[in-house]
């Protein structure tokens, strides 16, 4: 097993959630956390307890991103007008690898990291291989013509846990995407419930 797949094993061991809502996640079977410790009874989490468990989730599900990352995206959703946790979901929506994720591209959020990375897609037609890079309203993404028939984005297109957001519109025929609109957290399809308001307070306190 690679040190990516054990790692997001781990996250949803950790959450005793399966945050990807994927059908091979370990919690389907176990609900406690890994580790010799993982089956303790679970006691109450405190207040700050709660509010990192709802940042670590979140943080974990858009591919385990770092600490430094998270928090510099966070700081930028507060700068921006409106709901703090709304610009925070719209903000993470928009990184290539997630949208590359939520157009059924590549099976996993970790995959889509190093899709991009290995520099097998086209934003409005250039190459970019930059997972964090922003998507903006309009912007058109695509697989590059050598990359289409790779096993990664056959099983990706097939899979049938998870639908396209009514915010992309995917052409999987043309293997290309539009970024429609900027989604707020009821738009997004989050397999469990992600908290956004919790992670402000987090961030407020700390």
């Amino acid at each position: 097993m690679t040190k990516r797949t054990s790692a997001k094993y781990k996250i949803d061991r950790r959450m005793g959630e399966n945050i990807w809502g994927r059908p091979k996640s370990p919690v389907n079977r176990r609900e406690y956390g890994p580790g010799q410790h993982g089956q303790r009874r679970k006691g109450k989490l405190s207040d700050f307890g709660t509010q990192l468990r709802a940042k670590q989730k979140l943080k974990g599900y858009y591919g385990d991103l770092t600490e430094k990352q998270f928090r510099r995206i966070y700081a930028e959703a507060e700068r921006v007008k409106g709901d703090t946790g709304e610009n925070l979901i719209g903000l993470l929506e928009r990184r290539l690898d997630a949208v590359i994720y939520r157009a059924k591209f590549v099976p996993t959020v970790f995959a889509a990291r190093q899709f991009v990375n290995h520099g097998h897609i086209l934003v409005n037609g250039k190459r970019v291989n930059i997972p964090s890079y922003r998507v903006k309203e309009g912007d058109v993404i695509e697989v590059r013509e050598k990359s289409k028939q790779l096993a990664i984005v056959l099983e990706a297109v097939q899979l049938p846990e998870r639908d396209v957001p009514d915010y992309i519109e995917a052409d999987h025929s043309k293997m290309t995407a539009t970024f429609v609109r900027t989604p707020g957290l009821g738009d997004v399809p989050y397999p469990v419930l992600m908290e956004p308001n919790l992670v402000i307070e987090f961030y407020a306190q700390n």
